[in-house]
């Protein structure tokens, strides 16, 4: 969305365009909720008694995990954008977490995953999964790529590690969007809500298709082709921006 931005100007003020990319990526999240709406609702008829219990559990760790970047994001959301919201630091981070991917993949080869399911993920475990989430305020950094590194990096599968991932996201970016949207306002114009529902919708549709293309992929592949993805985006990032700054 960096990147789309420094591209692509639209006609509107600054402060509806920073509360716009927030809110567009509550609409990805929406997909997450859509898609997932079974495993994460504890009142589910279907559900037995101790599956509702690990539902509820389930949710607890996802506020504990949250936390950290709850609690960084509020006191220093602004300052990071001021300092970091720019072509450099994203293509940067794009390289950068490119290669960790790699790395990480290598080491993972001859590995044996000890949490292969979300009821195995214990508070520790979502405490430092919730560390790592604080790496995505560096834009670029990519807040599912960090946790899924984080959480790999403990133990946990793929699979697991990307759903536990998408949980996460779900109460932070519905407090940071409540938050751009009570500094903003509701005074909007027609223009800017045709924008914003546009670009809602937009981003609930890819994101549904993205979802279940990468549970697909991840379930017979590793992570490295998203690895060497950043590192040939993050290259052209750097060519375009400075022969064209």
């Amino acid at each position: 969305m960096i990147l789309a931005d420094e591209l692509i100007r639209m006609n509107v003020t600054e402060d509806f365009m920073e509360m716009f990319l927030v809110i567009i990526q509550l609409a990805s999240i929406m997909a997450v909720v859509v898609l997932y709406f079974k495993k994460l609702n504890p009142f589910a008829l279907s559900k037995t008694q101790e599956q509702r219990k690990d539902t509820f559990t389930l949710w607890f760790k996802v506020a504990v995990a949250c936390i950290p970047a709850a609690i960084i994001g509020l006191l220093f959301d602004d300052m990071l954008n001021d300092l970091f919201y720019n072509y450099i630091t994203v293509a940067t981070t794009l390289i950068l977490y490119g290669i960790i991917f790699i790395i990480m993949e290598n080491f993972n080869k001859n590995r044996t995953f000890t949490v292969t399911a979300l009821n195995n993920i214990t508070y520790k475990s979502a405490v430092i999964i919730g560390m790592f989430q604080l790496l995505a305020l560096i834009p670029g950094t990519s807040r599912s790529g960090a946790t899924i590194l984080g959480a790999m990096l403990i133990g946990t599968s793929r699979a697991v590690s990307a759903e536990f991932s998408f949980f996460l996201a779900i109460p932070v970016m519905f407090g940071a969007s409540a938050l751009k949207l009570i500094k903003f306002g509701f005074d909007f114009t027609g223009t800017e809500i045709i924008i914003l529902l546009t670009g809602m919708v937009v981003a609930f549709v890819v994101s549904i298709v993205a979802i279940k293309f990468l549970m697909g992929y991840i379930k017979k592949h590793d992570f490295k082709i998203f690895g060497y993805y950043r590192i040939v985006i993050g290259v052209v990032v750097f060519v375009y921006f400075l022969f064209n700054t």
